[in-house]
């Protein structure tokens, strides 16, 4: 006895072990862990140090995002970074508009008067003296795009912009004046180079000029937005025009996060993954990109990469504080950088380990098995019956612990663009259908629980009558046995209406929005396993029982004659 209250004892140590060192492994199915950036961060520029080198390399402009994107994260220790940003920008004020570039600062010579150095680069280009410089310096330029681009000003028919001919042609000449800088002073691309040369050649020949006219109007929506040198740093690592035609929707509607917007671009390296991530999370892609930054080029790299939300957790930051987790966690985060999906199985596997022990400690806890009972026990049965634990063990924790399990996606259905009123832009009448997923994450996840768990008491069920033909008893004991069991085999069933009336409840609540075909499914499942079972399992083992408890009872005994009472007869 007391050998089984020691085993008892280990295997719940065991378990809760388990159960706790899964719990702190940073790897998750639907979101990234902040303990992954901050292990990924730890090698790479931080976003303070991007942003002293771009003041270290005059670059006033693209280092004053980075400040801003510093207070906006409450970044501590930013106050140096401040104070030398300040000093450099009272040395040299045009650095905040220009940058380096003095080639291009050199065209417009004494035009540059804003009083304001930040102003945007639309609103110096908008100008009349500004743009006519711009223009007649293009006029001779080397660049191929740069010509073509020249030669789109004689369209007299256009789809977004007027006709640079028209009254109103100032728009176009300011769009083409900007895209031609930046493609004769080699500040783009030369994928993004090229694209640009097919789109304006195509409308050259005779073509629709319309993608052309988009992608100068991504250009002047990002001038409005950027000067001089935020904008040739935020374009510089931009390899396609759908890269461009994204990022230029975002910051149309970035507002004060667009700092963070500049500083993720940077910092990862990645335009369209940082695009990409802003368009699959459109609610939640802002505050995670943001909070990203603070980990460093290597955390917001990790971020774009998994395209997944960013989770932080309270208590795992408070359970980190000691220094044996802490040095676990820092591992564990390593290991789900190198390598997430081994990280994942390991989460995984602990949690079956973990079920299995705890299991495993319920049975040692049971009393031990009455002489009336020792012929019913079958040795190794009860392993399987852990094993099947385990298993539901780890469909719970998954579904209590793991965040965003059943968040459904924030990816919007269509794009909403706008053209500004200035450029006479047509927009098209009516909206397109839109398609809605009838199968989304909340259903699916519905379905594969409900049909998790009715395999598992069908499972169950196999593993029970296994135990029960395998008991060293009479088969008309046997099939006592299995009328006993009738409510464990029909155990499906009930669950199957109690998961219904549970989501039936939660649907007419509003807590959850999925469709009633989720709701059924519990009690659909249900029926059809429990059908399988009986049909194609019960009723031939039941059947094979009762030829062997008619084998052993041959029917001559069993259906003899009562004998006949004595006649006494009478003294």
């Amino acid at each position: 006895m007391k050998l089984r209250w020691l085993f008892f004892l280990i295997c719940v140590i065991l378990g809760v072990t388990l159960l706790a060192g899964g719990l702190l492994v940073p790897a998750h199915l639907r979101a990234l862990d902040a303990a992954v950036l901050q292990g990924a961060g730890q090698d790479g520029f931080t976003l303070l140090a991007r942003g002293q080198s771009l003041a270290d390399g005059n670059k006033l402009g693209a280092s004053q995002l980075f400040l801003q994107a510093v207070r906006i994260g409450k970044i501590p220790d930013s106050e140096k970074f401040a104070a030398t940003w300040t000093n450099l920008a009272g040395q040299n004020p045009d650095a905040q508009f220009w940058g380096d570039d003095s080639h291009v600062k050199n065209l417009f010579g004494s035009h540059f008067t804003a009083p304001d150095q930040t102003v945007p680069l639309t609103d110096f280009m908008v100008r009349q003296e500004n743009r006519d410089a711009a223009l007649a310096y293009l006029g001779g330029s080397r660049n191929g795009a740069a010509q073509a681009l020249m030669r789109s000003r004689s369209f007299s028919k256009t789809v977004i912009f007027p006709p640079s001919r028209s009254a109103a042609g100032q728009a176009f000449d300011m769009a083409v004046s900007i895209c031609g800088l930046m493609l004769d002073d080699g500040r783009l691309t030369g994928n993004l180079n090229d694209e640009i040369l097919n789109l304006a050649s195509q409308a050259n020949q005779g073509n629709s000029s319309e993608p052309l006219e988009r992608v100068l109007m991504d250009f002047t929506s990002l001038g409005g937005r950027f000067n001089w040198d935020q904008l040739t740093a935020f374009v510089a690592q931009i390899q396609s025009v759908k890269t461009i035609h994204q990022l230029a929707e975002e910051a149309r509607g970035a507002g004060e996060h667009l700092p963070v917007l500049f500083a993720a671009v940077q910092l990862s390296g990645q335009p369209a993954g940082v695009a990409d991530y802003l368009a699959t999370f459109n609610e939640t892609g802002w505050q995670d990109l943001g909070a990203s930054l603070g980990y460093g080029a290597g955390g917001v790299q990790e971020l774009v990469q998994r395209q997944q939300r960013l989770y932080i957790s309270n208590w795992e930051r408070r359970v980190t504080a000691f220094d044996p987790f802490d040095r676990f966690v820092s591992s564990a985060a390593k290991l789900s950088v190198q390598q997430p999906w081994l990280a994942l199985a390991a989460k995984f596997v602990s949690y079956m380990l973990a079920g299995f022990f705890l299991a495993a400690a319920l049975h040692f806890a049971r009393p031990e098995a009455t002489p009336l009972e020792r012929p019913l026990q079958v040795r190794g049965f009860h392993l399987f019956r852990e094993l099947l634990f385990s298993v539901g063990f780890l469909l719970v924790v998954l579904l209590l612990s793991e965040p965003f399990l059943a968040q459904e996606n924030q990816k919007g259905d269509f794009p909403l663009r706008l053209f500004p009123s200035m450029v006479g832009g047509t927009v098209p009448a009516g909206i397109a259908g839109i398609q809605q997923t009838i199968m989304n994450p909340i259903i699916l996840l519905t379905l594969l629980v409900f049909f998790v768990l009715q395999l598992l008491i069908y499972i169950s069920c196999l593993v029970k009558l296994a135990e029960i033909r395998r008991q060293n008893i009479p088969p008309g004991m046997k099939l006592k046995l299995l009328e006993n069991e009738d409510h464990l085999f029909d155990a499906g069933l009930y669950l199957g209406f109690f998961g219904t009336i549970v989501s039936l409840i939660v649907a007419s609540l509003g807590l959850v929005k999925f469709s009633l075909m989720a709701a059924y499914s519990s009690t659909s499942f249900g029926i059809i396993f429990v059908v399988i079972f009986k049909i194609f399992h019960l009723r031939p083992a039941r059947r094979k029982l009762l030829l062997e408890a008619e084998a052993q009872n041959p029917p001559g005994e069993r259906y003899a004659p009562a004998a006949e009472p004595a006649t006494v007869m009478p003294s």
